[in-house]
């Protein structure tokens, strides 16, 4: 099986946290680190009912939700997702240089944190 030329990285999510909130019957905090290598595009998805924060660790990456403009984001800088948002779009800005991500959801226990989009 070959793979094309034109075929782009993808990302990897590490999680490093996830737990029960004490005080918030049935949510989950999870924290997770993305990293984007060079020129790297995730698949459009959701993250359920989750609500999503995202902080660049690294890099540059570009993000579009719902029907939003594409926004750039570098070091330092962050966004949210409300729940139920369609990611159209993420990438690493960079064909050179990494990016990453800290992600932190908040989601109903037991859902799936990324699920793909079903009208891609």
């Amino acid at each position: 099986m070959s793979v094309s030329a034109s075929a782009r990285p993808a990302e990897t999510l590490k999680p490093l946290l996830q737990q029960a909130l004490p005080d918030v019957e049935g949510k989950t905090f999870t924290s997770a680190v993305v990293e984007l290598p060079p020129n790297a595009s995730a698949a459009p998805h959701r993250h359920g009912q989750a609500f999503v924060y995202a902080y660049v660790l690294e890099g540059t990456v570009r993000s579009k939700l719902d029907d939003e403009p594409v926004t750039t984001f570098h070091q330092g800088e962050n966004w949210v997702e409300q729940p139920g948002a369609d990611h159209v779009l993420t990438e690493n800005a960079s064909q050179s240089e990494p990016a990453r991500l800290l992600v932190v959801f908040v989601s109903n226990t037991g859902d799936e944190l990324k699920v793909a989009d079903p009208k891609s």
